[in-house]
């Protein structure tokens, strides 16, 4: 077997599992799961979703990791429990599955890199997408983004996942920071963080239903949980390092994320007087959001880095999502890394082929994951870790937290209590929504 590779610095580490956190979770999905779902109602329940499960659940990955320094299905036989590795085996299937459709948005948002330099799409944006959303256009314009992710993944953990996202990461928050100031200058702006940050207890109430599993789907989406990313990194770092500490600093970083991306895309759609409602769906990044630009003083230069930060986004998490398969790989069989990375690079360009054939397969895929496959997954790891792992959990995120180990009891009841119940809940929701509600997900598309 290949030489296991480690980070080159605990920075390293946290900027990639930052960049893990911030990807189209962030930039694509939450604008429109909060226009879906009532708007700052949908925002309140994330954030409650992200303090009482996704840090909790984030570190129980973290402590999964680093006491093995194994991939997320051997793990468990590292631990004496070699019984579980289904559920680290559910966990890559998930990240896997994610990824398939994953490369295909990331397609889209090259093709908008494009085509707001050339205005292409300011006559028609929802021509344009539907142009280059599905078929033979959208096909090759996945093949060139999983070609760009299977080469940084190729060149291994210090000099392709963490180079590249040491550049990734920041200029993200930059350009980012850079619109938000642009989008408080336009008409609307008061307007859209009206919004997206003044929730309605009323509209909490009414949308509670189907906003919860979407928003704790989100949270789990959005952290890079329930897809074995997280156990994956963390294999990677030194026994002294405070977990504690780095799951605090990514889950901050990301939801600062989040809401930035909030305030640029908010304004846009009231400065043109874009009701966020109605553009709801896989494509209102892509047209709802777009269609502004052309309307917009240098609406081509605002497109362009506009979607230039979705595609350093959508790279960063790509990358996460596959070096999980290729870690699992990589612990297992003697084949050079470069190879390993285009194998699986070319199951994922199959698996995603329906995907990006029609849009609604792509929504289909999407739904599955958000309301089925990451909260099992994450309410399966987070059992195991609470009442199997237990004590050992406890100590390993003691190692190297100082005072702040002294939580370590906290988080453990959380994790046996508080966390899989609400996850339970979510997913009694999302199995709702998927299969015994009025227009069932699951069978929408066919």
């Amino acid at each position: 077997m290949a030489k296991r590779e480690t980070w080159a610095t605990r920075v390293g580490f946290l900027v990639a599992a930052i960049g893990s956190a911030v990807g189209l979770g962030n930039l694509w999905q939450f604008p429109f799961k909060t226009a879906g779902n009532g708007g700052a109602a949908f925002v309140a329940f994330y954030l409650i979703a992200v303090l009482l499960i996704g840090f909790p659940a984030m570190l129980a990955e973290f402590v999964m990791g680093r006491r093995t320094h194994r991939n997320a299905v051997d793990a468990f036989s590292e631990l004496g429990h070699r019984q579980w590795r289904i559920l680290g085996a559910f966990a890559v299937v998930t990240g896997f599955w994610i990824l398939s459709y994953y490369n295909v948005v990331g397609g889209w948002v090259l093709r908008y890199i494009v085509g707001s330099a050339q205005g292409a799409y300011f006559g028609a944006p929802a021509e344009y997408f539907g142009a280059v959303s599905a078929g033979p256009e959208a096909i090759a314009a996945q093949f060139v983004f999983l070609a760009i992710v299977v080469g940084i993944v190729a060149l291994g953990i210090e000099d392709g996942i963490e180079k590249a996202t040491k550049v990734m990461v920041p200029s993200i928050a930059v350009l980012l920071v850079f619109l938000a100031v642009w989008a408080f200058t336009l008409d609307g702006a008061g307007a859209g963080y009206a919004y997206f940050l003044t929730p309605s207890l009323d509209t909490m109430v009414e949308n509670a239903g189907t906003a919860i599993p979407f928003a704790v789907g989100q949270a789990f989406f959005t952290l890079s949980l329930g897809m074995a990313i997280m156990i994956t990194y963390s294999s990677y770092i030194g026994d002294d390092d405070n977990l504690l500490v780095d799951g605090g600093t990514v889950v901050v970083f990301n939801t600062l994320i989040g809401i930035l991306a909030g305030l640029v895309v908010f304004p846009i759609l009231f400065a043109n007087n874009i009701d966020p409602a109605l553009g709801g769906g896989a494509s209102a990044l892509f047209i709802a959001v777009a269609s502004g630009f052309g309307s917009l003083p240098l609406g081509n230069l605002i497109g362009v880095v506009f979607f230039g930060v979705v595609a350093l986004a959508a790279l960063s998490s790509a990358i996460s999502l596959m070096e999980v398969t290729v870690a699992w790989a990589n612990d297992n069989f003697d084949v050079p890394r470069p190879q390993l990375a285009v194998g699986i690079g070319v199951a994922l360009f199959a698996l995603g082929l329906p995907s990006a054939w029609d849009v609604a397969l792509l929504t289909w895929f999407d739904n599955i994951a958000y309301s089925l496959l990451l909260p099992l997954s994450v309410l399966m790891l987070v059992l195991f870790v609470g009442w199997v792992l237990a004590g050992d959990a406890v100590a390993e995120l003691r190692q190297g937290a100082g005072e702040l180990g002294t939580f370590g009891p906290i988080w453990m009841w959380a994790l046996r209590l508080t966390v899989p119940t609400l996850v339970f809940v979510t997913l009694a929701l999302g199995i709702q929504t998927l299969f015994l509600g009025e227009n069932p997900a699951f069978f929408a598309p066919f």
